[in-house]
Parts: C-alpha cells; structure tokens; sequence
C-alpha cells in the first residue's frame, strides 16, 4: 500500500510523518510505504499522470494547489483512493466531503484521532476489495466492485449500472422483481433506494434537490415522494459518519 502525504509545511510533513511511523509499530501486520511532499503542484502533477497511491493525506490550504484541487484531481482519474484531510481550520469541512474524504481532522492533529483515520482507511480498503456485484449479461456473468458502482437503474426489467468512471454495464432480463435483485447489494450502508427504480452510492452523491439527487457523474436521479424524507435523513446520517 502506497500512503502519500502533502503539506506545504516541512514542520507538518514530518510530524505526520512521525505519526504514521509510530501507526505502523503498532500495528506490525500493516505494511505500507510513504511518499512525502513539500510541493503540491509536484503532487498533483504526478496524479495527472495516473501514479495514483492508495491513501492520501492532505493539508487543505496549500500555495499553488489546494487540497481540495489534488482530491479533485485524485477523483477525477480514480475514484478509488482514500483522502485524509488534514487542515488549521474547519471553514472547510463542506468542501472535504464534496470530493469524499473519509476523515478531516484539525491541526493540531490528537494522535488517537489519526489512528482512528488510520484505521477506518485501511477497513475501507479491505471493504472494497472484497465486495462485489454480480451481474448476467450477454457476454457473461460479471463482477464489479461495490466501489465502482454509482447508481444503478431499473428499466424495462434490465439493469443498467452505471459506474464511477463513466462505464455502464446492462444485464439482461431479470426474472426477479427489482427489489429482489438489490436485495443484496442494499445492505450495503453506502446504497440507498430513492426510487422504485433506482438506488444509489451515497458516495457519489453531489446534492439533495427538492426531487432529484444529483450524482457525482450529473446524472439526475428521481426521488419518490414518499421515500424523499427517508433518503434525506439517511444521506446525512451517511455523511456525519465520514466526520465522527
């Protein structure tokens, strides 16, 4: 596993240097290397090239480029890799979950808060590893990952899933009743059903509207009336959990 850290501050870069060492002789059976960067627009130069690591942790207000740039830079080539958001203010906290931090923790950083990231980050990892989707379609039954998965729609009894690079995969005619077919997958606290029709990867949610949920790729997907209530308390129950 590839940790990268960024922080315009030497002073900082070493101190949460210091503390993924000390993270890492607590846990032996961990293994990772880190990377550190003093420049950001180095950082987010080696993004742009797609040499993507694993976890990123990020001071936010950085000369050149924000933290906030290189997630969404991170996020426009991946998707994939996990952000820690390390900043002296917390004006920013709204903007840390626009790009799907999974912790964002004020300077300075309290040692068990950045175990407890630590933590959380590499459960994540092993949580999208292991679970999947499995899918019938025409060429053959496939697999995607949980965290690949945008949203997925049911129309005229196929299933379109739509994913986080702009991919979509359609299966063929479903037996089963939609609800049955989602069975699984919704037990997943990260999928919601809005819709008779749909449901989503909180994840990838951008904004609640009146009617709409807007997803991350602007795909606007219905809300029932009747389920809008629901689906709002759980998409903020589902984002006060990434800043506990």
């Amino acid at each position: 596993m590839r940790i990268v850290i960024c922080d315009d501050s030497i002073e900082y870069l070493s101190i949460i240097d210091k503390l993924l060492l000390k993270y890492r002789e607590l846990n032996v059976h961990v293994k990772f290397e880190t990377e550190k960067y003093s420049d950001p627009s180095k950082l987010y130069y080696e993004i742009k090239k797609d040499n993507l690591a694993d976890v990123y942790i990020l001071d936010m207000i950085m000369s050149c480029k924000s933290g906030i740039d290189i997630g969404n830079k991170i996020r426009e080539m991946d998707g994939q890799s996990i952000i820690i958001y390390i900043t002296s203010s917390g004006e920013f906290a709204l903007d840390a979950y626009g790009v799907h931090a999974i912790r964002y923790l004020v300077k300075p950083v309290q040692e068990d808060r950045f175990f407890e990231a630590m933590d959380y980050a590499l459960s994540y990892t092993d949580a999208k590893k292991d679970a999947v989707y499995l899918v019938k379609t025409k060429k053959g039954l496939v697999s995607l990952p949980y965290s690949k998965i945008e949203y997925i729609e049911n129309a005229s009894r196929m299933l379109n899933i739509f994913l986080n690079d702009g991919e979509s995969v359609q299966s063929i005619f479903i037996r089963k009743s939609f609800d049955e077919e989602i069975k699984e997958i919704v037990e997943d606290e990260k999928f919601l059903q809005v819709h008779k029709s749909f449901i989503v990867n909180l994840r990838y949610v951008k904004r609640i509207d009146k009617n709409n949920i807007i997803m991350e790729s602007n795909h606007i997907i219905p809300v029932s009336k009747k389920r809008f209530a629901d689906v709002k308390r759980e998409y903020l129950i589902f984002a006060s959990k990434q800043y506990r």
